[in-house]
């Protein structure tokens, strides 16, 4: 009885923060906006005349116009701006969910176990964490970039073998916090080991930090890929992303301005989203705000 009354009041809580959620019309308008992006990026370059790497020679570095067929116009190659904008796309999305998983998966389960165990273990892998934060983040990314390759999916793994820190931070805060909660006490004296109810009781009921936390590390995920892109660190040509179309735009702001604007924006637009429905998020699952309301 006592679990069927748990799991109305899990479907309570959430219902009551989706309903929250619907009420932030900033926070849902980013929602649409990101899935719009998400359906663009993957589904527009089918139907668009133009390949990622397809040089039109007779149109190169052109800016926007309906006559030449370049909407976004082209770069210093002649390839279609528009075409590589969205594939660009492509590629700053899948680094942004591959190494957000990545540093979720690592993160949630280092946190848990040191909150979980507690005493010296959790001591001795916080201090682990400590150092790890005194390295510069950037140089540790691009240390294991040049030890493995700049491989893209390496660079997945790298972004997200370094971002785990500050999930491991905050499961392990909020761990500490349910280790002593009547359920968990209950699983412990029924003799349920350890990593069943780290499984089974602590991580689901860390869903709600995770989720806002995951939407305000992915725009920090693209940052960084971007800024690698920028530095010549990120993916290779003739693939590109955001980052690398902003290099390459502000190599030629001065003669070709669509060049920088169109992936500028794109990146923009999806960082701006991403912050405003992490915020709508933390709104609707913190428990105060519930409360008040």
């Amino acid at each position: 009885m006592s679990r069927e009354s748990g799991g109305d009041e899990a479907r309570s809580l959430w219902s009551d923060a989706w309903a929250t959620l619907r009420g932030n019309r900033a926070a849902i308008t980013a929602l649409w906006l990101l899935v719009a992006m998400a359906l663009v990026v993957v589904v527009a370059p089918f139907f668009l005349p133009y390949s990622y790497e397809q040089t039109d020679w007779d149109n190169i570095a052109v800016g926007p116009s309906l006559a030449s067929g370049h909407l976004f116009g082209t770069d210093s190659l002649g390839r279609d701006l528009l075409v590589r904008t969205l594939w660009g796309g492509r590629i700053s999305l899948l680094v942004a969910l591959v190494s957000t998983a990545v540093s979720l998966a690592i993160g949630v389960l280092y946190g848990a176990v040191a909150g979980y165990v507690g005493g010296r273990l959790d001591q001795l892998m916080m201090r682990v964490v400590d150092v790890l934060y005194a390295l510069p983040f950037m140089f540790l990314v691009i240390l294991l970039m040049v030890l493995f390759g700049r491989n893209i999916v390496l660079i997945f793994i790298a972004i997200g073998a370094i971002n785990w820190l500050d999930m491991a931070r905050i499961v392990r805060g909020q761990t500490l916090s349910l280790r002593n909660r009547e359920f968990v006490e209950a699983a412990r004296a029924g003799g349920v080991p350890a990593g069943r109810i780290i499984r089974r009781h602590i991580v689901p009921n860390l869903l709600g930090v995770v989720v806002v936390y995951v939407t305000l590390t992915i725009p920090h995920v693209i940052l960084v890929e971007s800024v690698l892109s920028f530095l010549g660190l990120g993916v290779q040509e003739p693939m590109t992303s955001w980052g690398a179309l902003v290099n390459e735009g502000a190599q030629e702001l001065e003669t070709a301005w669509w060049m920088i604007v169109f992936p500028s924006l794109f990146l923009a637009l999806t960082l701006f989203c991403f912050n405003f429905l992490g915020d709508g998020l933390r709104d609707a699952l913190d428990p105060r705000d519930r409360s008040r309301s």
